[in-house]
């Protein structure tokens, strides 16, 4: 029997190891299952969803995107542009404090913009356009340009740009931090954190939220609950049984399998939190043998199925899939069907195991890193396993769970050294926005984000949008840049995906967006 027939048939566990203490239960906390465990806690150090799920709690952010293509002021009041389009003046509203309870200073946001822009993808090629980033008092703080750069408020509210005080924002991007004094409407309790366990945070009563509805990551960030709990729990069975005895509130990932019967049960809400979908991929480590290969990378993709990928994750459930499906999310304006046709056209395993031959392949083995507490990532790393056996490539299969992967993952070692070949994660919607904010399309070998793949002409186009001064010229770009990403095949994308998420029905109000936000709900 296969594992998904086997998962309809066996009913939910009738017990979970996932009751709250009972101090926390008399205060009702909000109880959360997180998608993983939270490893790493400094968003600008590290990419990681979980960590900048923590993130969006603890910090605010300059602007918020607002689910409907805006970027809407957040802790800024506003700004102006000068006429020239060379300098911009930011004022921050009334009223930011700290959570040790100092005001928030222009001089804050000015060394955590240097800070993200020292480690951000986007924000590095933000800085080649910045000639200074200075505070001119309390409140107002100026970016001084060497010329215009269309994207800039994109970047300060699309892409992680987390404000925090000024004496840890000096510490370098490529430190983590260990001072999470956030500027946002909880308090990590950073005592109580137990990796692998749980963690908490509690509401911040000193911040003051913008005096407007809440939308995306934009609004006003009003948090109702003064206790929430993240409690790890790998098992999706044990985690959707927890939800339905109502020892937790939410369930961020249920196990797509069990959402038919979730909806079924009492008192239990899924909803499909951001409609655009996230892009499912697979990272390829372009220093190591033998996926630094070129061919090797064509010959996969040639054999490709996308929709082999998105069956293993979603079953019958069709309406949750997007497929064919390339760069970029198909909700927002650089979507584009270029070079589509490498996907799309009838996959060829034959020719695939011809180019492997043609390439010079030595039986490498690729080092495929499985998240085994990552159900879809697992489901779909069987199929890439499958895929990579089927053109003629040595697989050594690796499972561990999440955190080990976001850790290992950092590692540029050969693979007799601990080295890797690939795995696969996801992108939001608003990472996949655009050829800046889209994490792997670089193409600055070892100074660029996982995988590391050199291709000048690739930095050439992705600078090139940066530049355009309106949007025809930025779609035109993309486009090249798709084409490209088709020629030189840096990573993989399998397919888009909408993730339910699942929750009692007693929180309301929930906020949808990319990430889980807990602002906003309360419980009936």
């Amino acid at each position: 029997m296969r594992r998904r027939d086997l998962l309809k048939a066996a009913p939910i566990l009738a017990t979970s190891s996932l009751a709250a203490p009972a101090l926390a239960q008399a205060q009702k906390p909000l109880r959360f299952v997180p998608q993983a465990n939270l490893t790493s806690l400094d968003p600008i150090w590290t990419t990681a969803v979980i960590t900048y799920n923590h993130a969006y709690m603890v910090y605010d952010t300059l602007y918020g995107y607002d689910g409907a293509g805006d970027m809407r002021p957040q802790m800024c009041e506003g700004h102006d542009l000068s006429a020239d389009k060379l300098t911009w003046t930011f004022t921050l509203r009334d009223g930011l404090m700290f959570h040790d309870k100092q005001k928030v200073l222009a001089r804050d946001c000015t060394q955590s913009i240097l800070r993200w822009g020292s480690r951000d993808s986007f924000g590095q090629n933000l800085m080649r356009y910045v000639n200074e980033i200075v505070p001119i008092d309390d409140k107002r703080f100026s970016i001084r340009l060497k010329r215009p750069c269309p994207q800039l408020v994109f970047g300060l509210g699309g892409r992680q740009c987390f404000i925090m005080p000024e004496r840890v924002a000096k510490g370098p991007g490529t430190e983590q931090l260990t001072d999470i004094t956030g500027s946002g409407p909880f308090r990590f309790l950073k005592d109580e954190w137990v990796s692998g366990a749980r963690c908490a945070y509690a509401r911040f009563d000193g911040y003051v939220p913008r005096q407007e509805p809440p939308a995306f990551f934009a609004g006003g960030k009003v948090a109702h609950f003064e206790r929430v709990e993240w409690l790890v729990q790998p098992d999706p069975s044990v985690a959707a049984a927890a939800l339905q005895k109502n020892e937790v509130d939410w369930v961020e990932l249920p196990l797509i399998d069990l959402c038919p019967m979730l909806k079924k049960s009492g008192g239990i809400e899924v909803k499909v939190p951001d409609p655009a979908g996230w892009l499912m991929f697979m990272v390829l480590n372009n220093l190591n043998s033998p996926l630094d290969n070129l061919k090797v990378r064509q010959a996969i993709q040639v054999a490709l199925d996308q929709q082999a990928f998105l069956d293993a994750a979603i079953g019958d459930q069709k309406e949750l899939g997007i497929v064919p499906t390339a760069l970029f999310a198909p909700t927002m304006p650089m979507a584009t069907t270029a070079g589509m046709d490498a996907l799309t056209k009838p996959r060829n395993v034959a020719l695939a195991k011809q180019m492997i031959a043609e390439s010079g392949y030595k039986n490498e083995p690729v080092v495929l890193m499985a998240p085994s507490d990552q159900p879809a990532l697992s489901q779909m790393s069987e199929v890439a396993r499958e895929l990579f056996q089927s053109i003629g490539l040595k697989v050594n299969y690796q499972a561990m769970d999440w955190g080990t992967v976001v850790t290992r993952r950092a590692s540029q070692n050969p693979i007799d050294q601990g080295g890797w070949g690939a795995f696969i994660t996801v992108m939001s919607p608003l990472t996949a926005a655009n050829p800046g904010s889209m994490l792997p399309l670089r193409g600055n070998g070892r100074n660029g984000w996982f995988g590391w793949p050199t291709d000048e002409r690739l930095e050439e186009l992705r600078a090139a949008w940066f530049d355009a001064p309106d949007l025809a010229t930025q779609k035109a770009i993309a486009a090249q840049v798709q084409m490209r990403y088709f020629e030189t095949v840096p990573f993989l994308v399998l397919c888009r995906m909408q993730q339910p998420t699942a929750f009692r029905s007693d929180i309301k109000d929930m906020v949808f967006a990319s990430f889980p936000v807990f602002w906003g709900m309360r419980r009936a």
